[in-house]
């Protein structure tokens, strides 16, 4: 079993990478940068004022909470508490992290976890069961938690109203998205317009991905009701199309949306995300083929990404790779990326964390960050799944 706590920085991305493992295969691929990014370490902003300066080394400064069963989705509420979602239990927790003195100390304290209730529809299996999460940007006055979950007949965006550390009934707002046992997408955003950004796969049937009257391999872009958001480039609730499996939805400083995705067997994606476009799977996997099809920014091989939760802090986005066991870091400005940096990716092939799920930026400029070790696919340690505090 790897240690439950160890913290070692990787150098930067190479040039080729070989491919494999995971079931995404065994082909060479290459980290590949289009555009020159000129964002330099900023800190994490909260009400105007830096917090933290990134001083180029991630820091895991406290482990939140322990002994979690695959933890998916993570969000915040206005005071700061993290809402957890576990993908196979469908249980909603409510985690209040420990105190941290201040930059550069670390605790052995760990948080507080509550479970406030279950989502009972949840129907795991495989890669499917209660995924994404996000707070209702309103919900200082109507206190709504927004779930992304797969059930008997479909996956679905439910919602219900916590009150206190009670989670309400849910109540279903967009339905018949189609769900399997894999590649069923699963991550939820409110964008800074206030529209919810939801993630789909296509749940292992590709030509799902290229069926403009399918939900399943988008972007869909919705309203806080389930309705198809106003401005929608086909007049519906699909933003983009064309993709595989993204489970990592962010919006940088400019309110440009960024996605991170799954590839196949030779190459993992991350993406800009335009309305209306056609992001070419299955057509293209990774870079290449015709114009009409959107080129991703960076491309990684499958074996160093796997890539499923994205956030955005202090000027770089962050990416959490499953099968890579690591964290990168991408510089990001004016909707161009640059030097890819992978933290906690240990010796030998394996990650000093193990599988890393979800990260997320907290109110007060750190990261959460969610192991994934008891899915199935990892070797969990006895203290497994974790939620991680780094100071970026």
């Amino acid at each position: 079993m790897r240690p439950a706590s160890a913290r070692v920085a990787a150098g930067v991305a190479t040039l080729a990478l070989v491919a494999a493992g995971c079931g995404q295969g065994g082909n060479v691929s290459t980290v590949d940068v289009r555009g020159t990014a000129t964002a330099a370490p900023t800190g994490s902003v909260v009400d105007g004022e830096v917090i933290f300066t990134i001083d180029g080394v991630p820091d895991v400064v406290a482990t939140i909470a322990t002994g979690l069963a695959t933890p998916w989705g993570l969000d915040f509420l206005p005071d700061g508490r993290g809402v957890v979602t576990e993908r196979d239990s469908g249980r909603v927790l409510l985690v209040t992290a420990p105190q941290v003195p201040g930059h550069g100390s670390t605790t052995d304290e760990e948080g507080e976890v509550v479970v406030v209730g279950r989502i009972p529809e949840t129907a795991p299996g495989g890669e499917a069961g209660l995924l994404g999460v996000a707070v209702s940007p309103t919900f200082a006055t109507d206190g709504l938690l927004y779930f992304y979950v797969t059930t008997d007949d479909d996956n679905r965006v439910v919602r219900a109203k916590l009150d206190g550390e009670r989670l309400g009934p849910t109540e279903p707002i967009l339905t018949g998205i189609p769900d399997g046992r894999i590649h069923d997408g699963g991550r939820l955003a409110f964008g800074p317009d206030g529209f919810l950004y939801v993630s789909t796969g296509e749940i292992g049937d590709d030509q799902l991905a290229r069926d403009r009257a399918s939900m399943a391999g988008k972007i869909l872009r919705i309203t806080a009701d389930g309705e198809p958001a106003p401005g929608n480039p086909f007049g519906d609730a699909v933003w983009s199309w064309g993709h595989r499996n993204v489970q990592g939805l962010a919006f940088d400083d400019k309110g440009l949306l960024w996605a991170s995705e799954f590839g196949d067997s030779e190459a993992d994606e991350l993406n800009r995300i335009v309305p209306g476009q056609d992001y070419g799977w299955p057509v293209v996997e990774g870079t290449g083929g015709p114009a009409k099809y959107t080129q991703p920014e960076l491309t990684w091989s499958t074996d160093e990404a796997s890539p499923s939760g994205l956030a955005y802090a202090g000027g770089y986005l962050w990416m959490a790779a499953l099968n890579g066991e690591r964290l990168w870091r991408i510089k990001v400005a004016d909707g161009q990326v640059s030097d890819p940096t992978a933290y906690f990716s240990g010796k030998g092939g394996t990650g000093d964390h193990g599988r890393l799920r979800t990260v997320v930026r907290a109110p007060d400029g750190r990261l959460w960050l969610t192991t994934s070790n008891e899915d199935g696919r990892g070797d969990p340690a006895a203290d497994d799944d974790r939620i991680l505090l780094i100071e970026p």
